[in-house]
């Protein structure tokens, strides 16, 4: 259906558009997440369902368009949660038109479990777009709760923004504090205030705690 011209696009369509941009800083960031997706499926153990939490997925391309092409694309079960609900129809139309129909686009509230209770424990998660647009201290308490949601040796993909006061150097502690070891940090030269971080969870799992509050989302995407 074609939106008439008197309505405007909603914010995050609007906002999501950038990635579209050639040598955006956006869509470097979507390289440096999806390059991290890849790995964590290259190594998975083989023969093994592989689980994928996506939180505040937007339009899904960070996971959709790697697992499409992947060869282990059959062991993934996935579940993206987005808000907006035109964005979670384009994740949606895009793992269909790719044929995974084990990736389960939910229109929803990312910020609580429930949305991914019967994901979690899950192989790897993504929190992209999310830690520059919440407070500093739901970023502590959501790092803190991510054991609960991962299964054993899990990987955890999140973005920050590198502006002033740059932030990522105390995030990545927080990771450590609890429990997480860094597999890589970047920020590119060419958007050196981009900041893409993986760790993996190296103490054992905790138990997943239903109706948990992971944040608050409070930006309007500048922070993203």
């Amino acid at each position: 259906m074609t939106r008439p011209d008197s309505i405007p696009e909603p914010h995050w369509v609007r906002w999501h558009r950038r990635y579209d941009v050639d040598g955006s800083a956006l869509g470097r960031r979507l390289e440096l997440v999806q390059d991290y997706v890849r790995n964590a499926l290259d190594q998975a153990t083989p023969g093994l369902p592989f689980r994928i939490i996506s939180l505040c997925a937007g339009r899904g391309h960070d996971v959709i368009d790697i697992v499409a092409e992947h060869p282990r694309r059959d062991d993934v079960v996935a579940r993206l949660v987005e808000l907006d609900p035109t964005l979670s129809a384009h994740a949606r139309d895009a793992a269909r038109a790719a044929g995974l129909t084990n990736v389960d686009v939910a229109t929803g509230d990312a910020s609580l479990t429930d949305a991914v209770a019967d994901l979690a424990p899950a192989n790897l998660i993504l929190l992209c777009g999310i830690f520059g647009n919440i407070s500093n201290h739901d970023i502590r308490g959501c790092v803190d709760l991510l054991p609960t949601l991962c299964a054993q040796n899990a990987v955890v993909v999140w973005t920050r923004h590198r502006r002033e006061p740059d932030l990522t150097t105390t995030v990545r502690q927080w990771f450590a504090d609890a429990g997480f070891e860094e597999l890589g940090f970047d920020s590119p030269e060419r958007s050196p205030l981009t900041g893409v971080g993986a760790h993996r969870l190296c103490i054992a799992p905790r138990p997943f705690i239903a109706g948990a509050q992971l944040f608050t989302f409070i930006g309007d995407g500048s922070g993203a």
